[in-house]
């Protein structure tokens, strides 16, 4: 089917009509976006993932890879809260490896503004999703970021090095990479000669490329700094590594962080919200005793997620993309809101995914 035909459209207004049922406005998204926004949120790793073109008169616009942007925007110009939204509509992604995974798709989302209750709107988020994949084939996954960002802020370790770690917390591979080198583990011998040179310029030639001399030459200083830093203590790493290796039922991983947070004090705070979260969902009747966490979930998302995290997956379908996933996103109306925040959770689900395992 393609994103355009009556199957999914009428599929995407039930959706639309079971959340907007639920107290939500219906709102709409231009389908070309202000590029500016999402390059100063997500830096040029975006232009990976969407596309841009370049307009006269606006500048550079990208075609809409999710809507919560937008309707961020729309909902901190209004500042009505508490609020609720739903749409629907196309959104693009680019699939550089797998060209088998649709490049465009309808999403219908579900969004709530509401300072109040975050563990209940938490709740509600998820709750009310669940109920609109009600009898479909579907296995529930969470994680939470704010767990592993609350760890990484307690770490013994300067303040350059934690947000580095904050930075690249959605990109596993070079988050492991960092964490082990700020753990002590030996510099390649190329950078190793570089700091150590009295003048690392002495040798370099004409000046090429992007960065001034000057830039580099404060870059080769915030890495002799990090470079005599103590090394981050192995036990710290050890209950970082143990958060990211989580992997059971919620109760299961409850019991663990708390004894994590012993060791660890920083992540307190992170694990009463997630212990609140857990009875707000067994209040709407989610079946907590079930519910998987993986300590790692979300981190392979859009980089705005900064708490609760969850995806609905097609039991028997491990081929297919999440059907529906959504999480907590407190950062990104600060930084939309110019400094002004508004708790926030929303999720989306994909009507092209559900009809098929409605088949």
């Amino acid at each position: 089917m393609t994103p355009g035909s009556p199957e999914i459209l009428t599929e995407a207004r039930r959706l639309r009509d079971h959340f907007a049922a639920n107290g939500a406005q219906v709102v709409k998204a231009d389908v070309l976006q202000p590029a500016d926004t999402l390059l100063d949120l997500y830096g040029e790793d975006i232009r990976a993932r969407a596309y841009l073109t370049a307009d006269p008169l606006r500048g550079e616009m990208v075609l809409r890879p999710d809507f919560t942007v937008p309707v961020v925007q729309m909902h901190m110009e209004s500042r009505a809260d508490p609020a609720r939204y739903t749409y629907s509509g196309k959104v693009f992604r680019k699939q550089e490896n797998d060209e088998a995974r649709a490049n465009e798709y309808v999403q219908v989302g579900y969004e709530v503004f509401d300072g109040q209750n975050p563990a209940g709107a938490d709740a509600e988020v998820f709750a009310v999703i669940a109920d609109a994949l009600s009898g479909l084939p579907v296995r529930a996954a969470s994680g939470d970021i704010g767990i592993l960002t609350a760890a990484v802020r307690g770490l013994q370790t300067t303040d350059a090095r934690k947000a580095a770690l904050l930075r690249h917390i959605w990109r596993p591979g070079r988050f492991k990479a960092l964490l082990k080198r700020y753990g002590g583990a030996e510099m390649p011998a190329s950078r190793a000669a570089l700091l150590a040179a009295d003048d690392p310029f002495a040798e370099a030639g004409p000046d090429i490329g992007r960065r001034s001399r000057e830039e580099v030459a404060a870059r080769i200083a915030a890495l002799r700094a990090d470079a005599a830093a103590a090394p981050i203590a192995g036990e710290e790493i050890g209950l970082i590594d143990a958060i990211l290796s989580l992997r059971e039922t919620c109760p299961n991983v409850l019991s663990a962080l708390r004894d994590i947070a012993v060791d660890m004090p920083a992540v307190r705070d992170a694990v009463g919200r997630m212990s609140a979260r857990l009875d707000a969902l067994a209040a709407r009747g989610i079946d907590v005793e079930a519910l998987e966490f993986e300590g790692s979930y979300g981190r392979t998302s859009l980089e705005y997620y900064d708490g609760f995290v969850f995806g609905f997956y097609a039991s028997d379908r491990p081929d297919l993309p999440p059907v529906a996933t959504g999480g907590r996103y407190d950062a990104l109306t600060a930084r939309l809101g110019q400094g002004r925040a508004v708790p926030a959770v929303g999720g989306v689900i994909r009507p092209d995914l559900v009809i098929g395992l409605s088949c």
